[in-house]
């Protein structure tokens, strides 16, 4: 069976964000990369396979997929359900909860603070410090949520690594890129959480993909 590609750079936490799912799915998959400055994301091919021209885009087959998250489902689907606990609907529900909190409170806050420190200063674009610091405060309450969560757990959603997890990789290795990385320091299961996926194979694929470029 041919590889699955993944389209996009692995400057894009979006992108790698589905490497680490794939890494830990143990999925044969090619990175096709795609060059953001000759308008190669608003060119025919790469719409057919992705109509907001944005990155990732996964090829499997026939299929064409977006949206990185669901890309990852996908992926745990076919390849490792066990990352998703699919055939147990507690613990499957509780993967569903901490991929949407991942997505619509851990990022939402992370996101903008990545963008500011990281991308605009190298587009020649100025950093603006009241978003930078309305986002660590709002980033600040919800660790705090994490902290509480993951004394009582040792991953998000249970005893186990989930997709929940995962999907917080890449981004947070670009947030500690930022010189903002230390407000994890005073969330110590949050951290330990973090030094334990750090460890993990995946997260070190990662990190030699987008070191390069660091």
């Amino acid at each position: 069976m041919a590889p699955m590609k993944l389209y996009g750079s692995p400057l894009s936490w979006n992108v790698t964000r589905c490497v680490v799912v794939m890494e830990e799915a143990d999925v044969e998959y090619e990175i096709v990369p795609l060059n953001f400055g000759t308008g190669e994301l608003e060119s025919p091919e790469h719409l057919a396979r992705n109509p907001f021209g944005q990155v990732p885009a996964l090829q499997d087959g026939d299929l064409c997929l977006w949206e990185s998250r669901a890309i990852c489902k996908y992926v745990c689907r076919k390849n490792k359900p066990e990352l998703l606990k699919q055939g147990d609907l507690s613990e499957s529900a509780m993967v569903d909860v901490w991929l949407e909190v991942e997505s619509n409170q851990y990022s939402a806050a992370l996101d903008p603070i990545i963008l500011h420190c990281l991308i605009f200063p190298k587009l020649g674009m100025a950093t603006d410090q009241k978003v930078v610091e309305e986002n660590l405060e709002k980033l600040k309450k919800v660790l705090e949520v994490y902290e509480e969560r993951l004394t009582k757990s040792k991953y998000l959603a249970g005893e186990y690594i989930s997709a929940a997890d995962l999907c917080h990789v890449a981004a947070t290795l670009s947030f500690h890129a930022t010189p903002h990385a230390s407000v994890f320091n005073a969330y110590p299961h949050v951290k330990a959480w973090w030094t334990g996926l750090m460890a993990r194979p995946s997260a070190q694929k990662v990190i030699t993909l987008i070191k390069p470029s660091s």
